[in-house]
């Protein structure tokens, strides 16, 4: 009896084996931040965002391996950015981002006193994000969230490196200020 897989890399089935491993990966690993990042530029509205997610990982699976090897993440990210703003341009409107979205992120064991004031001052550093506009939220997301450098967010966002750069300057500039502002 003949198995189904062969261990020759040239068979097709073996590829289609890799590429199913591959996909699978990739999904668990990327699928949380590419729903949060979808459902930012989608004003909060995660149903919408999930639906962005799956269609990107659609597209992923019609690439053949080689337009995306090396740079899959960043692929996923800026195929996923089309096409929220393609849902966005579609419905004809753009909605800011949400007031009161926080993301929620558990930390280790820590001291309650201690835990509460790193919860407290990251509260106050959200809020004041939410304050800046959407194109300086999305590049500090980008960069402080999902670890992208300015060249992959540039391709992301499709701006110029040096925009990106002037942008998460800006506003790293402004929350110093304003988070300096607030504290006695």
């Amino acid at each position: 009896m003949k198995t189904l897989m062969s261990n020759d890399p040239t068979d097709p089935r073996a590829l289609l084996h890799e590429d199913a491993g591959f996909l699978r990966r990739t999904f668990e690993t990327q699928s949380g931040p590419l729903t949060r990042y979808a459902a930012r530029l989608l004003g909060g509205d995660l149903d919408r965002a999930r639906d962005v997610v799956q269609d990107t990982f659609v597209r992923l699976m019609a690439q053949p391996p080689e337009a995306v090897n090396g740079h899959a993440v960043e692929w996923l990210f800026t195929v996923c950015r089309h096409r929220a703003l393609d849902v966005l341009r579609k419905e004809g409107r753009m909605r800011a981002f949400a007031d009161g979205e926080v993301e929620r992120v558990t930390t280790g064991d820590l001291r309650p006193g201690r835990a509460l004031e790193r919860a407290e001052t990251r509260e106050a550093v959200l809020h004041l994000i939410e304050t800046l506009p959407p194109h300086q939220q999305e590049v500090l997301r980008l960069k402080f969230q999902n670890g992208f450098s300015y060249k992959e967010i540039a391709r992301i966002t499709e701006l110029s490196v040096s925009n990106v750069g002037f942008l998460i300057h800006t506003a790293v500039a402004r929350l110093r200020a304003e988070f300096a502002a607030q504290r006695p």
